[in-house]
């Protein structure tokens, strides 16, 4: 007679342990549920005049075109990820990348939704820290997750293992926290060697992205920019956008592209 309370104890206990375990993450940060829906519903309207005018655009950003195809990048070498600097494309796009993940102006995050812009996240876990939620927030707004290493040492020269290490160990990392393995990798401070490609190739890597700083120079089509020094990123990212409009481009989605 004693056996089903006991039984609903159990069920009960058991269904606080699942729910503890569920809430561990930040929703944001858990693959599907409502950060889908939100990404969805973010998509679903374009951007006004009136909001790029509040983020100091004077006129709205092109649409960028949909490539065809995902140009052929070849590998370095057998068993090596490929390098790419620049996206091989004639459309009169670039691409705008962030790396560390230092950075975490909520400004930032709903300027990406409001204007619906392409961005690539490129995060070291030992800088982000605590802070995965901010860009579980990017992500809901469409921005995209990629590799920057889990300490951001320099890995050229370091023994296969130790880069093995440091890229798949980030790979893991934020398939944990988000669900997704990226497709590329930045290394840090753009310095690489074979081992880090072998390693990289190993770890699921499709291409080992650099790119050029955002300041310097005219742009080209298929430019990754990167190096936002600025204090403010938002307000250096307004700035740059403009110049991007100036000289006839617009920003597009990296994987849409590579």
């Amino acid at each position: 007679m004693r056996s089903k309370p006991y039984g609903v104890a159990a069920a009960l206990l058991a269904c606080v342990l699942v729910s503890g375990c569920a809430q561990s993450l930040d929703p944001l940060e858990r693959p599907g549920g409502r950060a889908a829906h939100e990404v969805g519903k973010a998509r679903s309207h374009g951007p006004t005049l009136a909001t790029y005018r509040h983020w100091g655009l004077s006129a709205p950003l092109a649409v960028a075109p949909k490539p065809s195809a995902r140009p052929t990048v070849r590998a370095a070498g057998p068993g090596l990820a490929p390098v790419v600097d620049r996206v091989p494309t004639r459309d009169k796009v670039v691409f705008l990348t962030y790396d560390d993940g230092a950075e975490r102006d909520p400004r930032f995050v709903d300027m990406v939704r409001e204007l619906r812009l392409p961005v690539g996240m490129f995060l070291t876990d030992s800088v982000v820290g605590p802070g995965y939620g901010h860009f579980a927030r990017l992500r809901v707004v469409g921005a995209t997750v990629q590799n920057h290493t889990l300490d951001h040492s320099s890995l050229r020269g370091l023994p296969y293992a130790g880069q093995r290490a440091e890229i798949c160990g980030q790979q893991d990392k934020l398939r944990e926290r988000f669900g997704i393995r990226p497709r590329f990798l930045r290394p840090p401070y753009g310095t690489y060697d074979t081992t880090t490609l072998r390693a990289a190739a190993d770890c699921g890597i499709a291409a080992v992205v650099r790119g050029r700083e955002a300041g310097t120079g005219p742009l080209r089509p298929g430019d990754i920019l990167s190096g936002f020094d600025e204090p403010d990123l938002t307000e250096a990212t307004v700035g740059l956008l403009r110049r991007i409009q100036a000289e006839g481009y617009t920003p597009a989605r990296l994987e849409d592209y590579l």
